[in-house]
């Protein structure tokens, strides 16, 4: 088991075209593994195919709720979910910040079902995204959850929600995800000082807010190590039991 997962990462943009083995290489000497996230069909292609070639990444595959297709694809999709180190389906969810709810609601819920469905289908946890949408993601789950029972599960990454809404996703059995903004923000301490410890996760949403002392570079895995200490420091917890639990947490999501 590795030091350190970041559990969401986009390593499959261009922004590490010029140095991937650079970063790959800073990843190895931090004891990191971290899960490469599709926002589209090709992005989650790529993604497949670096979990391919390093051992230290795993892929999730899905299309973003911003990406304007009408419906997913799920034909092009189950070629890729064959692979035995694609982990979860996703980034799904919903988002209307990008978006007006009024306006897209609905192709958005269409797209975020289809991917649920697809999910439970194949044994896979969810990778959500939620941004301005959690009350209706919350409504979409817990009536899914009265159908699918523990066959729907997954994770809400970048969690910047209220200790309330973090509870209604624990209590479904989804866990949350903190990204390097909780080293320059205290916003989301109620939430990381009372959630139960097996409910959360540690992630970089690389290449984007990189942690102190990174903060205004780009963002990679290995800086992970930053946000698990903040989270320990946060709880108020042996920084060592909370490395160890969290990387614990994350290999949960990969059987």
């Amino acid at each position: 088991m590795p030091k350190y997962f970041d559990i969401h990462s986009h390593l499959n943009t261009r922004d590490f075209e010029q140095d991937l083995d650079q970063v790959i290489e800073r990843l190895r000497e931090s004891e990191t593994h971290t899960i490469v996230v599709g926002t589209d069909y090709e992005s989650s292609k790529r993604a497949v195919e670096l979990a391919d070639q390093y051992p230290e990444i795993y892929a999730c595959i899905g299309v973003h709720p911003v990406d304007k297709v009408e419906s997913f694809e799920a034909d092009k999709f189950e070629e890729l979910v064959k692979h035995p180190k694609v982990v979860a389906i996703g980034e799904c969810g919903l988002d209307f910040y990008h978006a007006k709810k009024e306006e897209d609601y609905e192709r958005q819920k269409k797209l975020f079902v289809a991917q649920i469905e697809f999910a439970v289908a194949h044994g896979k946890p969810l990778m959500i995204h939620a941004r301005d949408a959690y009350q209706e993601i919350l409504e979409i789950l817990e009536l899914l959850k009265k159908e699918y029972g523990e066959k729907l599960r997954g994770n809400v990454h970048f969690f910047a929600g209220s200790l309330e809404i973090a509870k209604r996703f624990w209590q479904m059995g989804f866990t949350t995800s903190f990204t390097g903004v909780i080293t320059f923000t205290s916003d989301y301490d109620e939430v990381i000082k009372n959630a139960p410890i097996d409910m959360i996760l540690s992630e970089t949403d690389s290449p984007y807010v990189a942690p102190i002392p990174y903060r205004g570079k780009r963002c990679e895995p290995s800086y992970v190590v930053e946000v698990v200490r903040r989270i320990a420091a946060i709880r108020g917890e042996d920084e060592e039991g909370i490395r160890r639990a969290l990387a614990e947490n994350a290999e949960r999501m990969l059987v």
